[in-house]
């Protein structure tokens, strides 16, 4: 195992990978004893939203008797480094592989890989385009993940509905990444229909990361000390937005993130963060371990996208307590 390691992983990852296989290659009795071993792979791990769908698929794993390992890569951006952790998964027993990719293409050459050896692939966060990855001789049996961007636009109306006219700062997600356009462009356009009076005054990635939105945003306030809302991408985006903006005294900055993750939540819960886009991260993998089960057992799945809810979160919501999918 630590040769398969040092010939397909890169050293940014070879730690990180060799402590995860390491966990992952003497089974328990029980685990050796499952009937079926599902590979998950999954964008930096250390992502709360990520290690929910970690939480969710081995919790899917443990109820029908799968036995499931997951592996990631270390930053959600990380496209080499996660093809090199895929192609280490073929080289072990795997029936199934439920894939959340960094971007739609990086990792076709290791799912082709899949397909080619009879391994099923299902697409988790919505990140695979169906045609392109049959191109590349890759059959995606479904998709799970949510509709990003129906979440863009929701972030968009959440802020419209509390403020009709000011500056708007747009934290973008890894360039190339459908996650990232798909919410940039439903938050650009719902903003342009039910807010005209709002302007973007820049649309810049920050990469998914907290200290690069930081930044970003520090730059973004000195040339527009009167920025009124900041709309992030995901949560670890506004998080560092959040912090760059308390840093320079604008408190009363309207800042919304997508994900719902739990750093997020209590951001909100203290008044740091407005608002989220929340997504149930835990329900991609929770949902993509037991569809993997159906697909191994030919159950076929109409329409190929499966969505996932979305709903925005803010502290009134979060203190009533009564929405449903909060539980």
């Amino acid at each position: 195992m630590q040769n398969l390691i040092r010939q397909h992983v890169t050293p940014a990852v070879r730690l990180i990978v060799a402590g995860l296989l390491a966990s992952i290659a003497g089974f328990s009795d029980s685990a050796a004893a499952a009937d079926q071993t599902f590979g998950v792979l999954l964008k930096n791990i250390k992502n709360p939203f990520w290690s929910a769908t970690d939480e969710g698929a081995k919790d899917a794993g443990k109820e029908i008797g799968v036995d499931v390992y997951v592996l990631a890569s270390e930053s959600d951006a990380d496209v080499a480094p996660q093809l090199d952790i895929c192609n280490t998964m073929l080289q072990r027993k795997t029936d199934a592989l439920i894939v959340a990719a960094v971007n739609p293409t990086g990792q076709l050459p290791c799912l082709a890989q899949a397909t080619k050896k009879g391994i099923p692939v299902l697409d988790i966060d919505a990140n695979l385009i169906q045609d392109v990855a049959e191109k590349a001789g890759v059959n995606v049996a479904n998709s799970i993940g949510s509709d990003n961007r129906h979440a863009g636009a929701l972030g968009a109306d959440y802020i419209a509905k509390r403020l009709a006219k000011g500056k708007v700062l747009l934290l973008e997600g890894a360039p190339g990444a459908l996650t990232a356009t798909d919410r940039r462009d439903g938050f650009k356009e719902e903003l342009a229909k039910v807010a005209p009076d709002l302007q973007i005054v820049a649309s810049l990635t920050a990469n998914w990361d907290r200290g690069k939105a930081a930044d970003v945003t520090n730059d973004l306030l000195t040339r527009y000390p009167d920025l009124a809302v900041i709309f992030a991408s995901n949560d670890q985006m506004a998080l560092g937005a959040a912090e760059a903006a308390r840093a320079a005294g604008k408190k009363d900055l309207m800042i919304v993130g997508v994900d719902g993750n739990p750093d997020a939540i209590q951001a909100i819960k203290e008044g740091r963060l407005t608002a989220s886009v929340a997504q149930l991260p835990y329900l991609f993998g929770y949902n993509g371990v037991k569809m993997a089960k159906d697909i191994l057992a030919g159950k076929k799945f109409e329409p190929w996208k499966q969505a996932v809810p979305v709903l925005v979160l803010d502290k009134a919501v979060l203190d009533a307590k009564t929405e449903p999918l909060l539980k």
